[in-house]
Order: C-alpha cells, then structure tokens, then sequence
C-alpha cells in the first residue's frame, strides 16, 4: 500500500472553484481499481489551504491514477489556481494492513 498526502494552497480568489474540480476529482478517484481512501480536506485556520490523503493498494495502481482523463482534468484545470505549487509526499504504509481494514 501507498499513502501520498498532497499539500495545496489555493488564491483566495478560486477556493470555490478549486472545491468544486478537487470535489469532482475524488469521485471518480474512489472509482478506481486499487484506490482505498480519496480525502479531501480543508483547514480551518487557512482556508486556502487542503489535503488530499491519497491511498492506494499499490504503487502501479497510484501511477495509475495520474493518467486516469479525471486526473489530468483536474491537473489542468487548478493549475493556475494554485498560490505555491503543490507538494506530495509518498509514505509507505505501516498501520493498518490489509485492505479490510481500510
């Protein structure tokens, strides 16, 4: 299993927008074969701040799901919404194993 959790600040200008095309992504993320868990998440503090907490049930399934047509949309589309570019780091998975725990 593969975690990456992906840090993204927004311009305060396309939170909305952002919300909307992220939002869109997880659906069709959770559809994908070997995909786990598709977070979304805001910060309280800094609203223009998300993760995303992205697990997968291996790495090819991970590789994978950067050449789905939902990805590269969403790629695309936020590009220019980003105040910083967005940071992911891949972590390997210590607890819990096995997928009947996710």
């Amino acid at each position: 299993m593969i975690v990456t959790v992906v840090s993204i600040k927004v311009k305060k200008a396309h939170i909305d927008g952002f919300i909307e095309a992220t939002l869109e992504n997880h659906r069709h993320s959770i559809k994908e074969e070997g995909n786990l868990r598709f977070d979304v998440l805001q910060s309280k503090e800094h609203p223009d701040c998300f993760t995303l907490y992205e697990a997968y049930a291996s790495e090819a399934a991970a590789a994978a799901h950067k050449n789905t047509a939902h990805y590269l949309k969403w790629k695309e589309q936020v590009a220019d919404w980003m105040a910083e570019p967005r940071v992911g780091v891949a972590h390997s998975v210590l607890a819990p194993l096995g997928k009947e725990n996710w």
